[in-house]
């Protein structure tokens, strides 16, 4: 099983042979160029993103300013958690970082799947489930964490991300300006 999307499932629960075609069948994968705008604020987001290769990064407007709400990398889901009920408009824009790949679905085709596989329901859920606690904890972390202690768990959880994100993006995402940030670095790197 060569397929990232397939082993990504078989990792919540294994598959048959027959479940694994299904999916693998199931596929719809694009190619977006860096810079590419998946989603606008004010669009209704019908699709949700598994990330093959390379990068998304969602974020707010605020007075004109962009703010940095979360980035998606390998492996990761981008779903909207607040279209569970019913397709609102975005109160996000989504933007590829990076040249990216990426399999797409929507709330139809994964009905046609749970109608088929009625446990692929299950292991949605636990799909959902983990980017909701993921989501969670981000905001709990910026809550609660100085800007540096922020930077320290992202050093720690991502440390991929400060090799591919523009330094004013990983400020915006931190909270702070990038100067901060800056001084945040140097403070850490004189640490001995």
């Amino acid at each position: 099983m060569d397929n990232k999307f397939v082993q990504h499932f078989s990792k919540i629960s294994p598959l048959s042979a027959e479940e694994a075609a299904a999916i693998a069948e199931s596929m719809r994968v694009e190619t977006y160029k860096k810079g590419t705008m998946l989603l606008r604020e004010g669009q209704i987001q019908v699709n949700s993103y598994f990330i093959l290769e390379g990068c998304i990064r969602e974020y707010i407007l605020i007075d004109g300013e962009e703010k940095t709400t979360n980035f998606f990398t390998e492996e990761q889901w981008v779903i909207s958690l607040g279209n569970f009920s019913a397709p609102s408009p975005a109160t996000h824009n989504l933007v590829c970082v990076e040249d990216t790949s990426v399999s797409i679905g929507n709330e139809r085709e994964a009905q046609e799947m749970f109608k088929r596989f009625p446990r692929f329901e299950t292991i949605s859920r636990a799909v959902v489930e983990a980017a909701f606690a993921e989501q969670k904890q981000a905001l709990t972390a910026y809550l609660t964490d100085s800007p540096e202690q922020r930077y320290l768990k992202l050093l720690n959880s991502r440390p991929d991300l400060f090799q591919r994100i523009p330094q004013y993006q990983l400020a915006s995402y931190l909270g702070v300006k990038p100067e901060s940030l800056s001084r945040i670095r140097k403070r850490l790197n004189q640490k001995p």
